[in-house]
């Protein structure tokens, strides 16, 4: 069984200071990315290997572009997701220096919204709204067309009147 990169009692957990993003940021461009569990001790961090991994790559590396999606960025994943659908590698792939968890963190906080808010199903790419072609301004007196339709639906019964209960239904329950 492998042994664990840290331990566990000594080291700090939660959010990163500034101090500690300065010193892990230095010590890889100076040393470079090396062996991740040895690196906090190394950077004088007291991290685990794992944490510092991840929180250069996706926070703090140079060449990140920090989640800023281009608009042919945004056109590209839209028409990615609509071919390859949730596979996340397979259109971060496409996306040059993009991780596939960041494509898809984008996708379900910014993209998934903007389509639903222009009237697009982001599943299927369909207009979520009615076809406002065929709207007509409301007429009180009806045609022979709203007539048709109104034959062809089925009587649903709506008297909701309210009243006491009948005497014979009380005496059935004595």
């Amino acid at each position: 069984m492998r042994k664990p990169c840290c331990d566990k009692k000594e080291t700090n957990k939660g959010a990163w200071s500034q101090l500690e993003d300065q010193k892990l940021t230095d010590y890889i461009l100076k040393h470079g990315e090396g062996c991740w569990r040895s690196l906090p001790q190394a950077a004088g961090l007291l991290r685990c290997g794992k944490s510092c991994r991840l929180r250069w790559l996706n926070y703090l590396r140079p060449d990140l572009k920090r989640g800023n999606f281009g608009e042919d960025e945004e056109d590209l994943l839209i028409k990615l997701h609509a071919l390859l659908g949730n596979r996340w590698s397979l259109i971060a792939g496409r996306l040059p220096g993009r991780t596939d968890n960041e494509v898809k963190n984008y996708w379900n906080i910014h993209l998934k919204r903007k389509l639903l808010l222009m009237g697009i199903d982001p599943d299927n790419r369909r207009s979520l709204l009615p076809n406002v072609s065929h709207c007509q301004p409301f007429n009180p007196n009806p045609t022979t067309d709203l007539e048709a339709i109104g034959a062809s639906l089925p009587d649903l019964n709506l008297d909701l009147t309210v009243a006491p209960p009948l005497v014979e239904e009380k005496l059935a329950l004595t």
